[in-house]
């Protein structure tokens, strides 16, 4: 049962909403990295600098599998909204604590270790935000419709990357380079507060889903590992391919930009921020299309893009011309976005209701965090160690041949089937 279709537009935008704040203050860091090492870490050698930036990046993720035991537990066993609720509080204050953290030339190496600290916080926040954002909208949208509404989530998501993007486009336009390495990265980080009393509000107004209540295991962690691994692994498998491509296509490369391409941080932003873009009308044309055609094609067709375009569309972006980087990243977008407008229906329909939020969350966070976590951190060590300013597409290949690998074992679920599986008696 659904809500009615004024409730669902108000529950829509709110869970929409928050998801995008949410996601604003957790990529920000990606977009700063550079800025952050030189702040945060002992300046005698650059490209240690960055690599330990994209360390304590990584360890943002690492931490997601505990945050998504915990934040999916709650959700399972005290409600979405209140899952929700307590995530959006726990990525706002770091977000804020990080902005005004002193750096190392105050600290020293205690600098660096409150860094991390925060970062992990983030990432326990954040570690079962998207999958409960999804299985949220998922749960009040017609039947006729999940496919759409889920994409929904997942614009929030992007939206929130794109918000945080154009925040650090317009933060760096403002000022010269320097002032922006000395305190200029720090405002996005502050304005975290404002995002985070906004994104507060929004979810407490939200309300449970009639399928939501009906079913609540009184141990969802154990009953998923019992019986709900396979489910598990295979929705690791599938958010292989977008946390890779994401993390390096639209995070990662704007370091990769400037440092292999020489472009200047401001241009760079912008780049990302007009590609980045696309991504939205692309997720949501595939979320409305798969209620009519299915998911799982979709999907493999976009992980077998992936793999075929990975390195073409790199090469499009390794040279001077702007306009040719500019199509590079327009390809990524379109392909990542193919990838992620069906990507919560999929995911939200085929799991169980009583343990949804934990095997959703726990799964996902292993495929963020043990691979797009440590994405931007190889693609960095590889491009140096090896001179291959290529690496990065390689890393794609491998995330959409896994990808595409767990979709052939995932079953279609468009049109009610399979969704609301119930647990085993």
């Amino acid at each position: 049962m659904t809500t009615a279709p004024n409730g669902q537009k108000r529950t829509i935008a709110a869970g929409v909403i928050g998801n995008m704040l949410e996601w604003y203050d957790f990529s920000i860091y990606g977009f700063f990295a550079a800025h952050i090492g030189k702040t945060f870490f002992h300046s005698a050698d650059p490209i240690a600098q960055v690599l330990s930036a994209f360390g304590v990046f990584a360890v943002g993720f690492l931490v997601r599998p505990l945050g998504s035991i915990w934040i999916g537990y709650i959700g399972d066993r005290y409600g979405r909204t209140t899952a929700l609720t307590i995530s959006v509080t726990g990525m706002a204050v770091p977000t804020v604590l990080i902005g005004l953290l002193p750096g190392y030339e105050t600290l020293g190496v205690m600098a660096p270790i409150l860094l991390t600290l925060l970062r992990m916080l983030q990432g326990l926040a954040v570690g079962g935000e998207a999958a409960i954002a999804g299985v949220f909208l998922v749960e009040s949208a017609s039947p006729e419709r999940r496919g759409l509404v889920g994409a929904l989530g997942g614009v929030g998501n992007g939206l929130g990357i794109q918000l945080g993007s154009i925040a650090a486009a317009v933060t760096a336009s403002m000022m010269s380079a320097d002032a922006l390495t000395s305190w200029g990265w720090r405002i996005p980080f502050v304005l975290g507060l404002l995002i985070g009393v906004v994104g507060f509000m929004l979810r407490r107004s939200l309300q449970e889903s009639t399928e939501a209540r009906a079913e609540v295991a009184s141990s969802p962690l154990a009953e998923t590992m019992r019986h709900h691994l396979p489910t598990v692994v295979r929705i690791a498998g599938l958010v292989t391919f977008n946390a890779v491509a994401f993390q390096l296509a639209f995070l990662y490369i704007v370091h990769w930009l400037e440092t292999v391409d020489g472009i200047a941080p401001a241009h760079a932003l912008k780049i990302n921020t007009y590609s980045m873009l696309l991504t939205t009308p692309i997720s949501l044309a595939t979320g409305w299309a798969s209620d009519y055609i299915g998911r799982k094609n979709i999907l493999l067709v976009a992980t077998a893009l992936g793999f075929v375009c990975a390195v073409p569309l790199f090469m499009l972006m390794h040279n001077n011309s702007m306009a040719l980087i500019m199509l590079g990243q327009f390809g990524f977008a379109i392909v990542i976005g193919l990838a992620f407008g069906v990507m919560p229906a999929l995911t939200v329909e085929t799991t169980p209701v009583a343990v949804r939020c934990t095997a959703l969350a726990v799964g996902c966070s292993i495929g963020y965090s043990i691979f797009g976590g440590l994405v931007p951190l190889t693609a960095t060590w590889l491009v140096y160690r090896t001179a291959d300013d290529y690496s990065p597409a390689y890393l794609i290949m491998v995330a959409a041949a896994l990808s595409f690998v767990a979709c052939l074992f995932h079953r279609e679920t468009y049109r009610g089937i399979g969704f609301a599986v119930r647990k085993p008696a």
